[in-house]
């Protein structure tokens, strides 16, 4: 059996713009710890990881708005090749991939993994400037 990632909730962590929403969560089944915890095989988050990006774009890019219209400046561009489960794995226990249960709304909308934008590329074995 392959390693797990073991789902935990902090009501600490949830960002101050969703106090409401975190009321309500505490008022109808309280802030403790999830029971069950929700998680997922190593290899089995790899694997979708590995499907999704195997090879991608970073775009770094100011943004300024003219007239309600966003107009960017592209200022680097990588090509990233080559995911790797084990750099993936490694950026997990450094705490850059946060778990998002997007049900806010009253509407599940599923789970995301996120992780910070500047990490990407350290997720590849290749990564190339254009």
């Amino acid at each position: 059996m392959d390693s797990l990632l073991e789902v935990s909730f902090d009501a600490d962590s949830v960002s101050s713009k969703h106090t409401d929403w975190l009321a309500s969560v505490n008022q109808r089944i309280n802030l403790q710890e999830l029971s069950p915890k929700p998680y997922w095989g190593f290899d089995d988050l790899t694997h979708k990881a590995g499907t999704k990006l195997p090879n991608c774009f970073y775009v770094k890019a100011d943004v300024k708005r003219i007239e309600k219209i966003e107009h960017f400046h592209y200022k680097e561009i990588y090509v990233l090749q080559k995911f790797s489960p084990d750099k993936f794995i490694d950026n997990i226990g450094k705490g850059f991939l946060r778990i998002d249960f997007d049900a806010r709304t009253g509407h599940n909308h599923g789970t995301k993994f996120r992780i910070k934008s500047d990490v990407l590329p350290e997720l590849y074995e290749s990564v190339t400037e254009v």
